[in-house]
């Protein structure tokens, strides 16, 4: 079953959907916009941000959060560092006008614009601004109120499930279900800033889709590069949400992990060449690739010269290229057909060489 974001719809057997994360790596509104430009220039399906209201989400302000950043780029030092988790927040907080005008600007470049909410007035702001689809945190998957105001809009709902549990999974989109909004689609998404390679568990994209057939699954990225996005693809993922950057070496959370500039477009095209190289769950041979395979395969060829009258079973033969004669499968089936006329050594034999 095929969910629809927009005019995109995402699901087996449609392109998987690309996702730039541009809401843990901007600092205000010029440079979300600088990172929107970039998503739209690389040629990603949609751009997504994250709306929190830092004083009503973090009681404790001095609540601290660690995370790696990248020290030098030539030899890939990295550092653990230690910040309250309310000034990461209050780093990429927006005013409900600046989201009005970033949403613009991303309808303009025609990208697809939506983001992670924290309350419900944040979800007001969604429906206000037209956003096609809200996403939950993985943090709040057993936030229920929240997940059925979000399900109310009737808008498509993404569900982040990183440390949830599947019957935590279940019961979000029970939820959902029960405000009668089916529009969903469920991430894999990994824990940490990076993610250990021991927590992406990407075989269980193939477990989430076969668990919730009629729900596109995602994956959203938290390591470097991108091996475990073309993983994620080769395994099934309809979506695929990867971070990007204006510098991997920002000392912020999420850029170290983060794609640059440089390297957003290579990323999407690497999905686009794996989507091509998987082609169907069955063998189909073009006749072109059944009349090239000729040249490589062998026929029967004989070993030395034969009478008209022998058996085939009763001369020498070779096996030998190209494949344009009979091949070495039919051999056992005509060791008793006889030659209709004298032939050389080293003739290449047909049927019409047999009776």
């Amino acid at each position: 079953m095929a969910i629809s974001i927009g005019n995109r719809e995402i699901g087996d057997g449609q392109p998987c959907f690309i996702t730039f994360e541009a809401g843990p790596t901007h600092d205000g509104l010029e440079s979300a916009k600088r990172l929107v430009k970039l998503a739209a220039e690389a040629g990603a399906d949609a751009v997504k941000f994250q709306i929190f209201d830092p004083e009503r989400l973090v009681a404790d302000k001095k609540m601290p959060f660690s995370y790696d950043i990248l020290v030098d780029r030539a030899t890939g030092k990295t550092e653990t560092v230690e910040e309250p988790l309310y000034d990461i927040f209050c780093r990429r907080a927006l005013s409900p006008d600046e989201w009005k005008k970033l949403k613009t600007y991303s309808d303009s470049l025609g990208l697809v614009f939506f983001s992670t909410v924290g309350f419900e007035e944040e979800v007001q702001l969604l429906e206000e601004l037209n956003c096609h689809s809200i996403k939950i945190a993985s943090a709040d998957v057993n936030h229920f109120p929240l997940i059925r105001r979000v399900a109310k809009t009737g808008k498509c709902v993404q569900l982040d499930t990183g440390n949830a549990t599947i019957g935590e999974v279940e019961k979000a989109v029970d939820v959902c279900r029960s405000e009668g909004n089916n529009n969903i689609i469920i991430h894999n998404c990994p824990s940490g800033y990076p993610a250990r390679l021991e927590s992406i568990n990407l075989r269980l994209i193939p477990t989430l889709k076969q668990m919730f057939p009629d729900y596109p699954i995602a994956y959203s990225d938290h390591t470097p590069g991108w091996e475990m996005d073309v993983a994620a693809v080769a395994l099934g993922a309809n979506l695929v949400e990867k971070t990007i950057t204006e510098d991997r070496t920002t000392p912020s959370v999420e850029h170290i992990f983060s794609l640059e500039p440089f390297e957003m477009k290579s990323f999407i095209q690497t999905i686009r060449d794996v989507e091509i190289a998987l082609g169907q769950a069955r063998r189909n041979l073009y006749p072109e690739e059944l009349e090239k395979r000729k040249n490589i395969r062998r026929s029967i060829f004989l070993k030395s010269a034969v009478r008209k009258g022998q058996k085939i079973g009763d001369v020498e033969v070779d096996f030998r290229r190209p494949g344009f004669g009979l091949g070495p499968d039919m051999y056992e089936q005509l060791q008793n057909f006889q030659f209709v006329k004298d032939l050389p050594a080293g003739h290449q034999l047909s049927l019409k060489d047999l009776v």
